[in-house]
Formats: structure tokens, sequence, C-alpha cells
């Protein structure tokens, strides 16, 4: 069994009169982890709100109600919870009356669960997220040679728990993820009306990879306006399909203030979309593929360390440009990512040496990427 690195932090948090949240994309694990942090507890009461009752007997309780739902169990766990009407008050209620329960829920999308828990329970709630496999958390499974030896694999497979475990049947397993699950809670969604085009935006995302996005230019490739993109962008990365980065910009006239560079949060599920499985010696995007997974690690990483850090892109309109930028407790870091280590030395660009001399500047290679994102054991 991989021990997925939150577990600890969330068992600490139990009995502590808050409800625990654990966000995150679906297939990822949430509910093995919940089984794996209750153990042999035999006072458990589970329930699955991808089926209609039991997300029906959730919804409006009153406190009568939810005590006599509970009833003697000490652990309540509500899977799938963003499906379940009024959620957050729910949870409200059980947090300021029912002390001696601990509820945890867990959501694949915070389309509403973030808003409907959010905004009723405010201060009752300690949140985690929850992603595909780290690397680190592998690494803790077998050691980080090995994983090393299947860096290229990650690359081009990711790291969804299936896929990690079942390795000879991969490309099935994430052509059903993406059939199947990818888009389940957004086509939901009262705003999403037309799923071909949804999927037409996720395949040019998809091959934009490592590259500034232009909604205008993804507006005119799939046919809808550019505030439609932007909606749609926004939905997916609430639904953890992709996460967007910010541009980073302080001190100079021509650094680009407004762009926004898209990421998918899984390697294989980027592949699965383009159907491209091909390994990395025929392939032409191999250093927009570790970018990709390096950011995405590093995200994981800061996430599951309970980093403040704010993370973006720098570039000018001359062209000048750096992959990543960290900004944490007012401290720069700026990382540039090559997959092809044997280049001549990759420095800084003057003009971010110039208007942030205080910076560090760290080339991540498939030399050196195991410090990038604590994977060193």
């Amino acid at each position: 069994m991989i021990q997925r690195i939150i577990t600890q932090a969330i068992e600490k948090d139990f009995f502590k009169q808050k409800i625990i949240v654990v966000l995150g994309p679906r297939q990822v694990g949430k509910t093995t982890l919940l089984k794996q942090v209750v153990g042999d507890c035999d006072s458990v009461l589970m329930f699955n709100c991808d089926n209609l009752d039991e997300r029906t007997a959730l919804e409006n309780k009153t406190t009568t109600e939810l005590l006599h739902l509970f009833g003697n169990h000490k652990i309540v766990l509500i899977d799938e919870a963003q499906r379940v009407k009024n959620i957050g008050l729910t949870l409200k209620i059980a947090a300021d009356t029912i002390h001696d329960v601990q509820v945890i829920a867990t959501g694949s999308s915070s389309l509403e669960i973030g808003h409907e828990i959010n905004e009723p329970a405010t201060g009752r709630l300690r949140e985690y997220k929850l992603f595909p496999f780290s690397l680190q958390e592998l690494a803790g499974s077998s050691s980080a040679q090995a994983e090393h030896r299947l860096l290229e694999y990650r690359m081009v497979y990711g790291m969804y728990p299936e896929v990690v475990t079942h390795p000879d049947d991969a490309k099935r397993i994430l052509k059903t993820l993406t059939n199947s699950y990818l888009y389940k809670d957004l086509l939901a969604y009262k705003g999403i009306r037309k799923p071909d085009v949804l999927q037409k935006l996720v395949q040019a995302l998809a091959l934009q990879l490592g590259s500034e996005v232009s909604y205008n230019e993804l507006s005119r490739l799939v046919g809808i306006d550019k505030e439609t993109v932007e909606n749609y962008v926004d939905l997916l990365e609430k639904c953890f399909i992709v996460f967007r980065l910010g541009s980073f910009s302080r001190n100079l006239r021509k650094e680009i203030r407004k762009g926004k560079k898209v990421y998918f949060y899984d390697n294989g599920i980027r592949n699965a979309i383009l159907s491209n499985f091909a390994p990395l010696s025929l392939r032409q995007d191999v250093g927009a593929l570790w970018e990709n997974f390096m950011v995405s690690e590093r995200l994981k990483h800061n996430a599951y360390r309970g980093s403040y850090a704010h993370s973006y892109f720098w570039r000018t309109q001359d062209q000048q440009e750096v992959d990543l930028v960290e900004e944490e407790d007012g401290a720069l870091t700026a990382y540039e990512f090559k997959w092809n280590s044997r280049l001549k030395k990759i420095k800084q660009p003057t003009a971010f040496a110039e208007s942030y001399p205080q910076a560090q500047w760290q080339v991540v290679t498939p030399e050196n990427y195991r410090n990038f994102i604590d994977c060193s054991g």
C-alpha cells in the first residue's frame, strides 16, 4: 500500500470539532485514503453521494435528524459531497451541534463544494487536497532510484493510482478516465451545454502545453466567444483537470502582466486527451511534458508541506522568459526546466537578473530534479 503524505496530518485533525474536507480529482484515491485513516474502527458510517438515495438522506437536515441519522457512529464519511444540495449547511449544523462525531467530506469538484461548504461553515473546516501520486510518495514505497528508472514512463502515462498499480493496462485505464470521469462533474454543471466544444477546448489546451495561452486564439480555434472560453477554463480548473499560472511582474515595463499558462494535473491525462502515448524518443513535445511534469510535482510538493508559496511564470514582450517563479515569505526563486541537460549552461535572462537581483536561480534537469520535489531518499 502506497502511503499518502497527508495521512498523518488528517489523523492529527481528528475530533477537534472541525469538518475535514478532502478535495481532488476523481479516481485519485480519496476514498481509499479515508479508509486507511479510519483503519479498523468499527464505528464508521459512510455515504456515497453518487447514489441518489444516500445523498438525499443528507439534504436539508435539522440537528435532530442528523443525530438520528448518525446514530452511535463516531466517524461519518461523506464521499462526493459536492452532489448533496446545501451540503455546507448540513456540515455547519454537524460541526456546531454534534461534537463527538468526526465528519469527513470528500469532493471531486470545487464547482459547488467550494462556496457551499466554505460560506456556511467558515472557520469550521480543515481542507486538504489529494492529487495523483507524487514521485515523493512513490519513492517512499520503493526508492528514489527505482522511480528514477521509471521517469520516462511517468512522463507519458502519469501518476493516477490505477495506472501505477496496473502499468500493463495503462492506456485503457487512461482512456476510460478521460471518457467516463474527466468531465463528469463539469457536464453536470448547469452552465455547460456543449460537451463537444468543451472537448475541443481541452484538446487545444493540451496542444499548447507549456505555452502562454491566448483566450482570443482559443476562441477562434474552438468557435466560442472569449468570455465563454475563460469561463470554461475556470470550470476545468475547479474540476482539477488543469491549473493556471499567472504572470509575475514587479519592476520592468516590458513584463507581461496579464498572461496565463495552463498545465494539466497529470501528464497521462493530457496524453490520453490527445491519444498520444508514444515514447519520448519519438515525440516533439518532450520539453513541454518535462515542464508540465515538474510544475505539477512542485504543486503537489507545496500543497502537502503546507507551503504558502505563490507560483508564476515570467516573460517579457521581447520573449525573455522563466518557466516558474515562486514567491514565499518575500523571497523569490526562479526555475528553468530542461530535459536535455547536455545543452550548454543555461543562464537566467538578463532582464530578470537585473530586475530581481536577490532571486535564487536553478535549472531543473533529470539529473537534479529530486531535490526540487523532495524525492532524494
